[in-house]
């Protein structure tokens, strides 16, 4: 599990932070391919650590998963956890590197 938070932890950040660089920022007013970008990083992230994780990167995908059987129960502390402290720290990076987009 502790693999699991880990890599969760560092793709959930990463995707947190490409969508809010490409699509929120006020320096992309015109970009039409930011689906792209989101859709490469859950690429590079479920192909990189799917087979640790499952790849879930976000807590609507671990609660569905968790319905249907793809993850315990009981694991979806240390998911949820991962995730929420990626979103978080995303957030910030993202405030304190663009102080313009308020």
């Amino acid at each position: 599990m502790a693999a699991a938070f880990a890599v969760e932890l560092l793709f959930t950040f990463a995707l947190s932070y490409v969508v809010l660089n490409v699509a929120t920022s006020k320096d992309h007013p015109n970009n039409s391919f930011y689906g792209l970008a989101i859709g490469f990083t859950v690429l590079a992230g479920a192909v990189a650590v799917g087979a640790i994780s499952g790849g879930a990167f976000n807590p609507a995908v671990v609660f569905s998963g968790a319905l249907i059987g793809l993850f315990g129960w009981t694991t979806l502390p240390v998911y949820l956890m991962a995730q929420l402290l990626a979103g978080a720290a995303a957030g910030m990076v993202f405030r304190s590197l663009n102080p313009a987009d308020e």
